[in-house]
């Protein structure tokens, strides 16, 4: 039963997020920003875990607060979910093509966060979102999630393809890192003897 709920709650935020990891990709997110729910869309979708957010922010001030601590919920779900993640994978890498777009994501669920960010976007805005959200995003859950994220563009000109092709590439690196190994069943994945 690898599935978690998380309820966080600031002056800012309400977020509640349910994940399950062995879902297969079906997702409900409701977080008042289009163009973010249609991101997390892509990521239950490509990470073939199921994801459900319900959030209410103050997005009379901007769309800031509302996706980074989606990002921070998200994290902390993934880690209740994970459990001592005997038995995982651990690491996941994918090279995702979008049209014009390549992008290149690796992770290892080491519980031991950092974020190499090698992205920039041609444009601060797609329709109404501001792009450096993005990184606000995975800066949030790398941190909470406990991974060490690497993400590169490698082409890309198109703003909305260079967000989406990330959320992708992030989902599919995801789902090889959780998956159960058969050839690792109940046993950690690292000499250290915990992650």
């Amino acid at each position: 039963m690898r599935r978690a709920t998380i309820i966080r709650e600031t002056a800012e935020t309400k977020i509640e997020v349910t994940l399950d990891l062995d879902g297969t990709g079906r997702y409900d997110n409701q977080t008042g920003v289009g163009f973010f729910d249609h991101m997390l869309d892509q990521l239950a979708r490509h990470s073939l875990i199921d994801i459900s957010v319900r959030a209410t922010g103050d997005l009379h001030i901007d769309d800031h607060h509302t996706v980074e601590d989606t990002g921070i919920t998200i994290g902390q779900a993934l880690v209740k979910a994970l459990g001592d993640k005997r038995g995982i994978r651990r690491y996941g890498a994918f090279n995702l093509a979008m049209d014009d777009t390549q992008i290149r994501a690796a992770l290892d669920l080491s519980a031991r966060p950092y974020l190499v960010w090698n992205l920039d976007f041609p444009t601060q805005k797609i329709g109404q979102f501001d792009t450096e959200l993005v990184r606000e995003f995975f800066q949030a859950l790398s941190t909470h999630g406990g991974i060490t994220l690497h993400i590169d563009r490698i082409h890309g000109f198109n703003s909305h393809h260079l967000a989406e092709a990330t959320f992708k590439a992030v989902a599919r690196a995801l789902r090889e890192a959780v998956e159960p190994d058969p050839r690792m069943a109940g046993v950690l994945p690292s000499t250290k003897g915990a992650l």
